[in-house]
């Protein structure tokens, strides 16, 4: 769906939630916001204590009972007093806000206005200007709304304007246009409506990301990409919560064309994918998950395909997972997600992907290129040294080559010319350390990545890296590991401080430094440099993803 597709959604679904206004019970009880970790890290005491035992693999949550009670609080952090209209509206409430027995709604103005300057680059001013709102409501104690869209034009550094370049969409936001003085132009929408049936059963339709997994990345599904629609499904029965996602997604790489320049039938830019992650909570610190991914083209060179029927199946493990002589034009993964509490407020996780397996060479350990698979492995943890508030993340994550790609990016793992998981792709190794501190209205953060990746050779060779290549290209079947090809290796860091002035849309003043090293090994190794200063008023909880 393009922006003007979302628009319509976003159109429909407001209405929808107009014309219920009135209709339901009592005050409202769930809540929706589109998952971003720098808000989630801060119910991380709720989330990871081992007096709780709720479900936090699948993201983004539907926010009710204690979670609930710990979203508002930070909502109302460290309200100003004041009887002034204007102070409280700039310091503590909704632009509008509308509180009544059976329905509440609110909507606000998020403006994201910053300017900087690459001090160790190409000395370009950077910038950014973005206006837009978001809107939402709830009915009763069973129905939430939420919308928000923006229009935004940036200059960005020469690292990420490159990125942009190639795949013509900024990271997560969608598709941009091209202006002159490396300035892009894009719109970015979300829209959610959510229904709790009973405590055992919620419906959500969206357009929108989701996220599996406990750590900052993920290898199953993250939110990474642009926003898709989609319709999800969630059970809760005791200890088990089942997640089924449906989803219809942008594919502008398999837009192919023949040698007369005229578009194939089989290329119409848009696929179709199931996302399946079903959660046990064994007790309050152990919690074991199991996740399952299809993917396939809208159309293929069979015709078109539209959706598959057969997938409508909510049940888990529709086929077995693909082994190297699978014919079948649908991308297929399999997934364990796992976190355990060790300690009152330390968290390990850790995830296992596994793709395209064939067991005798799997053990050979020989480097067969179809065996495809990527470990997670991390450690969180909140209120460090009994510092309320100062919570950490350590993460490391790998990926063999030639994972999530398959015969063509019709079927590949990923949405919107971007993957679906990893923003490396594949082929990488990357360790992450990230520490939040919040005291106040202040918040402090800090970050620091390191990851090596193999590149494809100067020859063209296919390496592994890239998820858009057809693994019908791998030029050794043995001896493939992770690495392979060119090496790059990059070291990012960053650090932000900032005062929120209202924390309804996350309204604050923030200064920040960014710095990022890449040093790619080719026959003349390069090197690239960038550290830019920024500082800007922003708003809103999007995740605008630059670290990679």
């Amino acid at each position: 769906m393009k922006e003007k597709g979302s628009l319509k959604f976003l159109a429909l679904t407001g209405v929808f939630a107009l014309s219920m206004l009135g209709e339901n019970e009592v005050s409202a009880q769930i809540k929706y916001q589109p998952y971003s970790y720098q808000f989630s890290q801060k119910m991380n005491d709720v989330l990871y204590s081992p007096t709780t035992r709720l479900h936090t693999s699948s993201k983004p949550f539907i926010i009710k009972d204690e979670l609930l009670v710990k979203f508002d609080s930070i909502q109302a952090n460290q309200p100003v007093a004041s009887d002034n209209w204007f102070m409280r509206k700039i310091f503590n409430e909704h632009l509008i806000e509308v509180a009544k027995d059976d329905y509440t709604f609110y909507a606000d103005f998020l403006p994201d206005l910053t300017i900087g300057k690459d001090v160790m680059g190409d000395k370009r001013r950077t910038w950014m200007n973005s206006r837009g709102f978001q809107a939402g409501a709830t009915i009763g104690n069973k129905f939430t709304f939420y919308t928000s869209a923006s229009e935004n034009q940036a200059v960005f550094p020469q690292y990420l304007d490159e990125y942009i370049n190639n795949a013509r969409v900024v990271p997560g936001q969608g598709t941009t246009k091209f202006q002159s003085g490396n300035k892009k132009d894009w719109m970015n929408a979300t829209a959610s409506l959510t229904y709790d049936f009973s405590k055992y059963f919620q419906a959500t339709v969206a357009y929108d990301k989701n996220f599996i997994g406990d750590g900052y990345r993920s290898l199953l599904l993250s939110d990474f990409s642009s926003n898709y629609s989609q319709l999800k499904l969630t059970g809760t029965v005791g200890n088990v919560q089942y997640t089924s996602v449906w989803a219809y997604m942008n594919d502008p790489t398999n837009k192919r064309s023949d040698d007369l320049g005229e578009t194939q039938r089989y290329g119409d830019g848009k696929k179709w994918g199931v996302f399946q992650y079903i959660d046990y909570n064994a007790t309050n610190r152990l919690s074991v998950g199991f996740f399952q991914a299809i993917t396939w083209a809208n159309y293929d060179a069979a015709g078109k395909r539209g959706f598959d029927f057969s997938y409508i199946n909510p049940l888990m493990f529709l086929r077995p997972v693909e082994s190297n002589n699978s014919t079948s034009p649908d991308k297929m993964f399999l997934g364990l997600n796992a976190k355990y509490k060790v300690l009152k407020n330390v968290t390990t996780y850790g995830q296992f992907l596994l793709g395209e397996f064939t067991a005798k060479e799997f053990f050979a350990g020989n480097g067969y290129a179809h065996n495809k698979w990527g470990v997670q492995l991390g450690i969180r943890g909140y209120d460090m040294f009994d510092v309320k508030n100062l919570n950490f993340l350590v993460e490391y994550n790998t990926v063999r080559p030639y994972t999530y790609a398959h015969f063509d990016s019709g079927s590949n793992y990923s949405n919107n010319a971007e993957p679906l998981a990893h923003p490396l792709g594949a082929n990488f190794r990357e360790v992450i350390g990230i520490a939040n501190y919040a005291w106040k209205r202040f918040d402090f953060s800090a970050q620091l990545n390191y990851n090596q990746k193999g590149l494809d050779l100067t020859d063209g060779s296919n390496m592994g890296g890239n998820i858009f290549e057809s693994y019908r290209t791998i030029p050794n079947m043995h001896g493939n590991y992770i690495g392979q090809g060119i090496k790059s290796q990059v070291v990012y860091a960053d650090a932000k401080a900032a005062y929120v002035l209202n924390p309804k849309y996350n309204l604050r003043f923030e200064l920040g430094y960014t710095q990022r090293y890449q040093k790619i090994q080719y026959d003349e190794p390069i090197s690239m440099k960038s550290g830019v200063f920024s500082i800007g008023l922003r708003s809103s909880f999007r995740s605008l993803y630059s670290d990679f």
